[in-house]
């Protein structure tokens, strides 16, 4: 089989995965996108082996497999699939997944521009006066009004009438209320998969947390006596409750033992988003979250999601930003093609991508501007849901070991520590595949 068609046949079997991954159980969807990603991974490895057997083809391995200079344009034609679209397959698999996510809860979600949100929400941010007022007018009814300690900022929730287009109700409300910035309340999703097989987890006990922690925004956290003293706090209906994503993650940011993880032993702040919610991983509840954080002034917070631009999120981070807090956050598995996600792609905060044993940029991983550093992101242990070892894949995984390397710098000079340790991988300098270069090598 000639390279391209090796590629093609990668990506279709990544496409399967991640469109089918949420008609299933979580867990068990988990399980069967890890199974079709290393399957394609193990093909790309036999195509690369193949191609190796004559210089010809070790430079059209280099230009393609291995993603040096000409990376990101050659991975994007190479995976490019055939549809009636043309769309990539990555890219097209990552918002197939967002509509069968809202399919699953219709009820409570709907799309927005693709996107999937709280159905019927709109959120205003720090209403001028009159805002409340001129919606009322037009027919929306307010639901709740909080402001979030921590990053000083007020939340207005409205409800749409029924049979009323959120996304249009938006667009009305900014065009005759343009001093006020109104959003639809976008959910994020986690942007890994593990091994961990389904099994009943016992939620780890949180203790008081009184140094400076890793913050963890994601799934709740179950038992393992590989992880660290934490604290863990719900941010959503079920909430915190064991979560085989955010255990991983939590497991990578400071495990120790057999873990491999950024920083052994550093104390965690975990936010649990999720719970058992269909509305989990909202973008009220992340801003939330991040107000908790800013309360605890956690220095480095990682946020192992993905979602669209939306200012919620957007203005939260700003205000933990201008307080001195690191936010790390994957760039996603939506491919060479996919446009950037959030909140990765947010200004000044550190975008992680994921690399193979080779140091080879993970097939499925964004590319772009985006995108600051790597770190190992395939085959490497991690703790799962069931406090068993598992193996895991995804930028997901690589964000939190350069959020445990940064959490050991100081102040402001993390991310310049991030840079000296940093190896360069691909083309001279930062690059969209590898940005500055691989962060924590020796953790896998």
């Amino acid at each position: 089989m000639r390279l391209p068609a090796r590629l093609a046949f990668v990506s279709t079997l990544l496409a399967a995965a991640a469109a089918t991954a949420v008609a299933q159980p979580s867990d068990l969807a988990q399980q069967n996108a890890q199974r079709a990603i290393e399957a394609a991974s193990r093909v790309q490895e036999r195509a690369s082996r193949a191609q190796e057997t004559s210089a010809a083809a070790q430079e059209r391995a280099g230009r393609v497999l291995d993603l040096p200079a000409r990376a990101a344009e050659a991975a994007s034609a190479g995976l490019r699939m055939a549809s009636r679209d043309n769309v990539p397959a990555f890219a097209s698999a990552q918002f197939a997944r967002f509509r069968d996510l809202v399919r699953s809860h219709e009820q409570v979600l709907e799309l927005v521009d693709r996107f999937p949100a709280v159905r019927g929400e709109i959120v205003a941010i720090d209403p001028a006066p009159g805002a409340l007022d001129t919606a009322r007018k037009h027919g929306l009814a307010i639901v709740n009004d909080e402001t979030v300690e921590g990053i000083d900022t007020r939340y207005v929730t409205f409800r749409v009438p029924a049979g009323e287009s959120l996304q249009k109700a938006v667009a009305e409300l900014q065009r005759i209320a343009p001093e006020t910035r109104f959003t639809a309340n976008y959910i994020h999703v986690q942007s890994g998969s593990s091994s961990s097989a389904r099994a009943k987890a016992r939620l780890a006990i949180s203790s008081e947390v009184t140094a400076p922690a890793i913050g963890i925004i994601d799934g709740g956290v179950a038992e393992s006596v590989l992880l660290p003293k934490l604290n863990q706090r719900g941010f959503a209906a079920g909430a915190p409750l064991p979560n085989a994503h955010g255990t991983a993650v939590a497991s990578l940011a400071a495990g120790t033992g057999r873990i491999k993880s950024g920083s052994p032993g550093a104390p965690l702040l975990i936010a649990d988003v999720y719970g058992n919610d269909p509305k989990g991983g909202n973008s009220l509840a992340l801003a939330r979250a991040l107000g908790w954080m800013a309360e605890r002034k956690v220095p480095v917070v990682v946020v192992s999601l993905v979602g669209p631009a939306n200012p919620i999120v957007a203005s939260a981070i700003e205000k933990v930003q201008a307080q001195g807090m690191l936010v790390v956050a994957p760039v996603g598995n939506g491919g060479p093609a996919a446009p950037p996600m959030y909140p990765a792609a947010y200004p000044n905060v550190v975008g992680v991508t994921g690399v193979d044993s080779r140091n080879r940029a993970l097939v499925e991983a964004g590319r772009g501007d985006h995108v600051d550093f790597a770190a190992p992101g395939a085959n490497i242990l991690a703790v799962g849901r069931n406090g068993a070892l598992v193996r895991v894949r995804g930028t997901s995984f690589a964000a939190p070991l350069v959020a445990g390397r940064a959490w050991r710098a100081s102040g402001a000079g993390r991310v310049a520590a991030l840079v000296r340790e940093s190896e360069d991988l691909g083309r001279s300098g930062p690059d969209p595949v590898f940005g500055r270069g691989l962060v924590c090598g020796s953790c896998r």
